[in-house]
């Protein structure tokens, strides 16, 4: 599968991670949706910093660069969130509040990675090499799997 593509599923199966955490009004589901969301979160930023961020800055040009600086960026806010949802308890409304935001964070940085990186990947790599890439995403993914 290309990388871009399962960045894609990626990307929906968060999004839909934050529905069912929105939606819910028990307090241990929510800090279990937000385990999962951390987990793939942190799944999904090492894949991409890892292989396709990298490739991706290859390209050479200015906008490419700045892409890549600009989500480097974004993932580090994202950590600094979900480093401190951990310690809100989640019947408090400051809870509700940040998850709020990481959601808000991960829909612009979605949106604009679909829409300006992953046209510049199909735009520069052909699909052996995004399939290839696809292929070190799994690679990767299984061996962090094997390690937790």
């Amino acid at each position: 599968m290309k990388a871009t593509d399962l960045l894609k599923k990626q990307h929906r199966q968060v999004e839909k991670l934050f529905k069912q955490c929105e939606k819910t009004e028990d307090a241990r589901q929510r800090r279990q949706f937000m385990e999962q969301i951390a987990s793939a979160l942190k799944l999904h930023t090492k894949l991409e910093e890892e292989v396709f961020y990298p490739a991706v800055r290859e390209i050479g040009s200015s906008k490419a660069e700045e892409m890549i600086d600009e989500a480097f960026e974004e993932h580090h806010v994202v950590d600094l969130v979900l480093a401190e949802l951990p310690k809100v308890d989640p019947e408090d409304e400051r809870f509700q509040a940040k998850m709020t935001v990481l959601s808000e964070l991960v829909e612009h940085h979605v949106e604009e990675e679909e829409s300006e990186i992953f046209k510049a990947a199909r735009k520069t790599f052909d699909k052996k090499q995004l399939d290839q890439m696809g292929e070190q995403f799994e690679a990767a993914k299984e061996q962090e799997m094997a390690q937790a």
